[in-house]
């Protein structure tokens, strides 16, 4: 029997040419779209540009070029509980939250997973530059071809369950590959750009944003070098973020960088860039793709943002959900809040959350 196939469509090139392929193999094939929660703005008339008009329109053309059903399912509740509030709340205590992975992990494989099997789908396929391998009894997440366009980062906290109902069908092409094969199939969005700013905002300014929407974290307070002289004071602990040098708001002799939020005492630390890199940090929250927590130490390649260099370091397991790291060398802007992703190779073993 035909496998029933739901494409998580976006009305962009990477999830349309995922739609065409697996058509073209033969696969009973829908497209399905959430639409999600954003904040009423006149840039987007109260639109989240993952889901505009212009988006589902275009989703909906190619759906129709392809002759598969296409669905559009409200999860604009789903949303805002698991990810806007999650932003606010995160930024509220002093970290950089990174509501992507929260995305992923909760809205895309959770609820449009859970929509998609429901409606009778085996797998939800989407348009990630990401590979899925199974080797016995499990399922290994592993970079996308391209390594310039890889998006493991982003699905590092999706484990088992999840990638035993997902498909990759364009993580082993090139983006002009892709392009390419737009044009041959003769769809609408080959020469598409592609947006990633925060999807929710109405005008991509999240200071603003937390202004109106947390306005009592927006309290002032002192702002010291790391020696706990008072420098100047700044206008709001998540205003700012590490390793920020612009709009801290004092003059110097040297550029002066965001070293630390101190939330207890409401306190922004900075110094010159010598005082900023640290080769060390403490995760949290950890996700072991594979199920199977490892205790040992052990050496692997870390991603500390969605498009840095991963960097060789031991990894120091100190239970299931924490673990410490030693770096090869310092990295200037470890930030709490952001993911770390931890590498084999090409497989992604999972992620955590910084603390410190």
């Amino acid at each position: 029997m035909t496998k029933k196939i739901a494409v998580g469509m976006s009305g962009g090139v990477d999830s349309s040419v995922a739609a065409a392929l697996l058509k073209n193999q033969g696969y009973d094939v829908f497209g399905i779209m959430l639409r999600l929660w954003s904040e009423p703005g006149q840039s987007t008339n109260g639109q989240n540009r993952c889901c505009s008009p212009e988006s589902i329109t275009r989703a909906r053309q190619v759906a129709a070029m392809l002759d598969i059903p296409f669905y559009v399912l409200d999860a604009k509740n789903v949303f805002h509980e698991s990810v806007v509030s999650f932003f606010i709340d995160k930024y509220s205590s002093g970290v950089t939250p990174n509501p992507c992975l929260e995305c992923n992990k909760n809205i895309r494989w959770g609820h449009l997973l859970e929509k998609s099997l429901a409606m009778g789908a085996s797998h939800l396929a989407t348009g990630h530059y990401a590979r899925v391998d199974k080797r016995g009894d499990k399922w290994f997440l592993l970079r996308g071809s391209d390594q310039n366009k890889d998006q493991s980062y982003a699905l590092s906290m999706i484990g088992q369950k999840e990638l035993k109902h997902t498909l990759f069908p364009i993580g082993k092409y090139t983006k002009n590959k892709i392009r390419d094969l737009a044009k041959q199939f003769d769809l609408p969005v080959a020469e598409r750009q592609e947006s990633q700013d925060l999807c929710f905002l109405a005008d991509r300014n999240y200071r603003r944003f937390m202004h109106q929407y947390a306005p009592k974290s927006m309290k002032p307070g002192p702002i010291t070098n790391s020696k706990g002289e008072k420098i100047g004071d700044h206008k709001g602990l998540p205003l700012y973020t590490i390793g920020q040098r612009k709009g801290i708001g004092i003059s110097a002799k040297e550029p002066l960088y965001v070293l630390e939020k101190n939330m207890s005492t409401n306190t922004l630390i900075v110094d010159k860039h010598s005082k900023l890199g640290k080769n060390h940090l403490s995760v949290n929250k950890v996700n072991w793709i594979s199920g199977d927590p490892i205790h040992k130490n052990f050496r692997a390649k870390v991603q500390l943002r969605y498009t840095a260099r991963a960097i060789s370091a031991w990894i120091l397991p100190k239970n299931d959900k924490e673990l410490n790291i030693k770096l090869d060398k310092p990295i200037n802007d470890i930030t709490p809040g952001q993911a770390a992703v931890f590498y084999q190779n090409d497989s992604c073993l999972g992620g955590g959350i910084i603390i410190t």
